[in-house]
């Protein structure tokens, strides 16, 4: 049964005393751990306004005695809340709800507000493309070299387990690959990824809500064919990842460029640039390419106006799972109320890239619109890895891989900030990063950054310039560096070419 917080009536005396009038309480029969259950209750209350804004949260010792918790349980809660910019504090001062989250809070909409867009009629002009073929075959020659950006890596102890599932499965093919199957993928598959989900990510889904794609470039694209049509204005991030901007341009889109500054997506300026404008595309936990997270006042005036103006939002939750310091930060969709996310992310990043599998987590009223776009565009997902996948993470084998790949990328980005520190000082700065996959290396006034990658191309390395990637704001010159992947040798080596590269240059 769950434990509640004891009803002692009102009170005025205390400020921290907001909790005993509050319907409060975890569930050691949850599937979330106990501390999820708390930072979510919390954040939820505040968000609702039911905590206002300024309110002393009571100690973490305090709260533990009275839902009958450890105060371990109680101080992870409050750190989570503390990393998403919920509260603020600082030790021996107390903890308090931040300002301004109540006001931006949406509400929950009439179920008429919940409409789904038409589907799209007709093709983008070739016109459109913003990729060169040649390109992105260059790219993908290059793709295992460093510094290239998403190479996975893949732990003894994983290889063995997905092994072993790999044989038990291949050997033997089921009658539900005789056949064409689901349009959004094996059920099995879609029941373990909403339950990981919801404890991982604080999604709220069901797994008739969940749709397996071939990565998240299938997941944008195939939301894009749901939710727009050619012409419509799109908000989108200023820097962005190129692969979204490429699938605007393709599906005819007006681009809407919204620019981020350290909280994320400035969404005063987007409303103030077109606040009518059908979608927003956002990488909210980890923006690409600077790194920041968005605040939680943003999140919350970012579901506001999709709310207001029947917008849709994309989240693209890439890299998510890799975080270093602390706990994943929660999913932008788990806060909205009014079922105006759809929430993207990739299992090839989480595993490795050959596996090509995505998932796009969307609306009840969007199910129907995206079996149909799906049925129409490849009929269905391949599935013989399904059941592969499927029992890696009922196994345990898929959270295991994660811790080991979380530390072990983890001292990648260590020793590559280091290796930076002693031989790129003169070329630029390192931007400190607690999550994802890349760094990025600001260069020093005087050195374009494509110029830079030429130069490191030349002597054998591979770097993306952080120029390209913005749209309409004066760009900033820098270059990211993948650093997952790689042995530390080989980025020893690596770090040394771009540095003679960049003296070069």
């Amino acid at each position: 049964m769950p434990r509640a917080l004891p009803d002692r009536g009102p009170s005025r005396a205390r400020p921290d005393l907001w909790l005993d009038l509050i319907d409060f309480t975890v569930d050691p029969e949850d599937a979330r751990p106990l501390f999820q259950q708390i930072h979510l209750g919390l954040r939820r209350l505040i968000v609702s306004g039911a905590i206002p804004a300024g309110a002393r949260l009571p100690p973490t010792r305090a709260l533990a005695a009275r839902l009958g918790v450890a105060r371990t349980t109680t101080v992870a809660a409050y750190e989570q809340l503390h990393a998403e910019g919920v509260v603020a504090g600082r030790v021996g001062a107390g903890t308090y709800v931040a300002a301004g989250l109540n006001q931006q809070a949406p509400s929950r909409p009439r179920r008429r507000d919940i409409a789904a867009s038409p589907q799209k009629k007709g093709s983008p002009s070739p016109a459109t493309a913003t990729f060169d073929d040649s390109d992105v075959r260059r790219q993908s020659e290059l793709a295992r070299r460093p510094f290239a950006t998403g190479v996975c890596a893949m732990p003894a102890a994983s290889q063995r387990a997905w092994r072993r599932l790999a044989a038990r499965h291949l050997g033997n093919i089921g009658s539900a690959h005789l056949g064409y199957g689901d349009p959004f993928g094996a059920p099995a598959l879609r029941a373990a990824l909403a339950s990981y989900l919801r404890v991982a990510r604080s999604v709220v889904c069901d797994p008739a809500q969940i749709a397996i794609v071939s990565g998240t470039q299938h997941g944008i694209d195939l939301a894009l064919r749901v939710l727009s049509k050619p012409g419509d204005a799109a908000w989108i991030e200023d820097p962005c990842y190129p692969g979204a901007l490429g699938a605007y341009r393709q599906h005819g889109l007006r681009v809407v460029a919204v620019p981020v500054d350290d909280k994320g997506l400035d969404v005063a300026t987007g409303r103030r640039r077109d606040g009518a404008a059908r979608l927003a595309y956002v990488t909210p936990s980890h923006q690409y390419p600077l790194g920041m997270s968005m605040h939680v006042s943003r999140r919350l005036e970012l579901l506001r106006w999709a709310q207001d103006a029947g917008a849709w939002i994309i989240e693209d939750d890439y890299d998510s799972e890799f975080r270093f310091e602390g706990r994943p930060l929660s999913s932008l969709q788990g806060l909205d109320p009014a079922a105006r996310v759809v929430h993207i992310s990739s299992l090839s990043k989480m595993l490795f890239p050959g596996l090509r599998l995505g998932y796009v987590v969307m609306p009840p009223s969007l199910i129907e619109p995206f079996a149909r776009a799906r049925h129409l565009s490849d009929r269905f997902p391949a599935s013989i890895a399904h059941d592969i996948v499927t029992d890696f993470i009922l196994d345990g084998a898929f959270t295991a891989h994660i811790r080991r790949t979380r530390a072990l990328y983890a001292r990648a980005r260590d020793a590559l900030a280091a290796l930076a520190q002693k031989h790129l000082v003169g070329a630029g700065t390192i931007a400190p990063a607690d999550r994802g996959m890349h760094l990025l290396l600001f260069l020093r006034p005087g050195l374009d950054d494509r110029r830079a990658a030429a130069a490191a191309a030349r002597a054998g390395v591979v770097t993306k310039p952080l120029s390209p990637m913005y749209i309409e704001r004066r760009p900033r010159h820098g270059l990211l560096l993948g650093f997952t992947g790689f042995a530390r040798s080989a980025l020893d080596d690596a770090v040394r070419r771009l540095a003679r590269a960049l003296r070069d240059a």
